[in-house]
């Protein structure tokens, strides 16, 4: 299984990438990366619905003339080149509009023989915890706070990394850098290293330590498993159904199958309390989302309070060129003016029949690994008063900037992603802030030990 996850990786990194003649071109000459630049910088500014929410306009023109006066080199590889487009791209400070980690050269990299830092972290407290050591050096134990890298400090490295790494705010960007990976970023952004030496502070001591890089495949990917991890599972503890729908995404009639059948052995379990587990979630559709939250859903309801699309000449050539224009959604953004924002008309969704629901006390599982449509699902049972938010606060905002459609950049074929709407959470809340759980509990390392899911068994017993 674990080996399936990195080969489905690659995989998918390789095909959702499909980097224009990446086989063929090895560089991109200078004049190409400019024009892709320029060809990013304009379509972030015409299709974002508001490419300034998060950003000072001349602050976000700033960096882009100060990327654009980097590139001095007459060309650039796929990796160089896709480096210097996030930090364009992460100027906007919003999750969903984004160039993805670039999993075609780490593919590269890795089959190569390539080598990568053995220690993973996980951030708590303004601190860089170690959660996986993958090094021959047992002294470093899980916990351990990480304080620099060869000489360099632990928050300078940060500091050439979030430019990376779209997000709102510091809080989700470690939570993406704790999802992507730090190996793999420290990679990304330092290149390849053999040795590390590494201080960290354990009990209150400063040491350091000489580490050897460790083989990317056989000693780091084969022998880890990825924190977005959610899959469908139904388990029944002593006084309590456990639910987890999996990601909202992928096959949604075996999705619609998996939740008709859990329910109806829930409802004949009669269990009082249902726990339904929206932890290391990557999202998916609202689709998905809204059928479940039709067994636990009292009257009907949507999905969110406002939903709301900018249209843009950008837009509309895409959906020409790659959508099916007789289809309602399409035909409203071509029949709408450029930079003109509409709301598609929401019907309710209908709770399951009486029988069929849940009746009993709901609890939801979050975390700061709960991405997209997982963290508005998860506001939006909050808000309805369907269950009890259980965990520790969502990296991502329940109202957000999102929405995305994708694109490639002309020249070197790097797909971007774009925020084209605005989702506002049942209760109009637009704070600045994640899904805030009702009850608090630490989800502390992200590691097998279980806090959330245990300290609310605990609280029902």
């Amino acid at each position: 299984m674990k080996r399936l996850n990195f080969i489905i990786i690659l995989i998918l990194t390789f095909i959702t990438q499909n980097v224009k003649g990446q086989e063929d071109i090895k560089r991109f000459g200078q004049n190409q990366i400019h024009e892709d630049l320029d060809y990013l910088y304009n379509a972030l500014i015409d299709a974002h619905y508001n490419i300034y929410a998060y950003v000072n306009k001349e602050d976000f023109q700033n960096n882009y003339k100060n990327v654009k006066k980097s590139i001095v080199k007459d060309s650039l590889t796929l990796l160089e080149a896709t480096n210097l487009f996030q930090k364009v791209t992460s100027a906007a400070n919003n999750g969903h509009t984004e160039i993805d980690f670039p999993g075609a050269s780490y593919g590269k990299y890795a089959y190569s023989g390539g080598t990568i830092f053995p220690l993973e972290i996980a951030f708590e407290n303004n601190k860089s915890l170690v959660r996986k050591n993958f090094s021959s050096n047992p002294n470093i134990e899980i916990g351990t706070e990480l304080v620099s890298i060869n000489g360099i400090s632990i928050n300078d490295i940060l500091t050439k990394i979030y430019p990376q790494i779209s997000a709102e705010r510091t809080y989700f960007k470690n939570a993406k850098i704790e999802m992507l990976s730090f190996p793999r970023l420290y990679w990304q952004v330092f290149g390849r290293q053999d040795m590390f030496e590494v201080e960290v502070l354990l009990n209150g001591k400063l040491t350091k330590y000489n580490l050897s890089s460790v083989h990317l495949i056989e000693a780091y990917e084969m022998k880890r498993t990825e924190i977005i991890n959610a899959h469908m599972k139904l388990k029944f503890y002593e006084n309590a159904a456990y639910l987890n729908p999996g990601n909202f995404s992928g096959n949604e009639q075996k999705y619609q199958q998996f939740i008709d059948s859990s329910f109806a052995v829930i409802n004949k379990r009669g269990s009082d309390n249902l726990i339904i587990d929206f932890r290391n979630n990557g999202g998916g559709d609202n689709s998905f989302s809204d059928y479940l939250v039709s067994y636990i859903a009292d009257k009907p309801f949507k999905w969110t309070s406002h939903f709301t699309i900018k249209s843009s000449k950008f837009l509309k050539e895409h959906t020409r060129k790659f959508s099916d224009t007789t289809a309602p959604y399409f035909k409203n953004i071509l029949n709408h003016k450029d930079g003109e924002i509409y709301e598609p008309e929401l019907d309710d969704y209908q709770p399951q029949e009486h029988s069929r629901r849940f009746s009993g006390n709901v609890y939801v599982l979050v975390n700061r690994q709960s991405h997209s449509q997982s963290t508005v699902a998860a506001a939006q049972i909050q808000d309805y008063g369907f269950g009890t938010i259980v965990g520790e606060e969502t990296g991502e905002y329940p109202s957000l900037y999102a929405s995305q459609f994708q694109y490639k950049l002309p020249n070197t074929g790097i797909p971007v992603k774009v925020s084209k709407g605005y989702i506002t959470r049942i209760n109009g809340s637009k704070k600045e802030e994640g899904v805030i759980p009702d009850i608090f509990i630490k989800d502390h390392l992200l590691d097998e030990d279980d806090e959330i899911l245990n300290g609310l068994l605990n609280k029902l017993n």
